[in-house]
């Protein structure tokens, strides 16, 4: 079964329904049930345990771990979701990981790392980053380049993420990871091609037990992106395979 989740604003609530309608119209799935809240606290409560989660805005994601529980998850997002000021779609996983939700993460591919202001703290314990591009942070007054996608192979890189968070995943991928001519998300987009993403998908499925996944900031742009369409196609029947 597959469940949709039309959470967030109008634009992300519409998207995951029209996914959902090419989803049927293509016959790639049977089985699905759509899960609505207002709230994320809301969620745990009325999400099923499922293997695949379409959602809207990626808060939602907080939801679904609150409900599975999983010890480790991977997350592939143009943002790291660290920001540790509020509970929101920029902050889910600093939350899930100081409330211990889950135990570890690793955030996969991102380009956007730092706080948005003075006042925002980025959140760092119990979780590795893995930037799209060279990026480098102060480590006791020093500064230290992270292991990332240009100057790492998505081996070395999986490797790594597979020492830290054992054999067992849950696995968020947020479509914002994709360039901007994909047009899914409504926020920044990332710096990933749909190959290099399919590609760092692929290591993961043949590294990792995903124990679910869920497929996030779908938005209604999706309906007028033949590129979009494509890459969700795509990364679904990938995971879904």
């Amino acid at each position: 079964m597959v469940t949709f989740i039309p959470f967030g604003e109008r634009p992300n609530r519409e998207g995951v329904l029209y996914a959902l309608q090419l989803l049927k119209r293509n016959k790639l799935i049977d089985d699905y049930v759509i899960v609505e809240a207002s709230r994320v606290e809301l969620l745990a409560d009325r999400v099923p345990q499922d293997r695949a989660y379409i959602i809207g805005e990626h808060l939602a994601t907080y939801g679904i771990i609150e409900k599975l529980q999983p010890k480790s998850l991977i997350s592939v997002d143009a943002h790291t979701d660290l920001m540790h000021d509020y509970l929101d779609h920029g902050s889910w996983l600093a939350y899930a990981l100081e409330r211990r939700l889950i135990e570890r993460a690793a955030v996969m591919a991102p380009v956007l790392m730092i706080p948005t202001t003075e006042r925002t703290q980025l959140w760092t314990r119990r979780v590795k980053v893995f930037p799209a591009t060279l990026r480098s942070r102060k480590v006791r007054g020093k500064w230290r380049a992270y292991k990332n996608f240009q100057t790492n192979s998505v081996e070395e890189i999986i490797g790594e993420a597979k020492k830290y968070l054992g054999e067992e995943i849950y696995l968020t991928v947020d479509m914002d990871v994709l360039r901007p001519e994909y047009r899914i998300a409504r926020f920044q987009h990332g710096e990933l091609t749909l190959e290099e993403l399919l590609e760092i998908l692929e290591a993961i499925k043949e590294n990792f037990k995903i124990i679910a996944f869920d497929i996030a900031e779908i938005s209604d742009r999706l309906r007028r992106s033949r590129l979009g369409k494509k890459a969700f196609f795509e990364v679904f029947q990938l995971l879904m395979g």
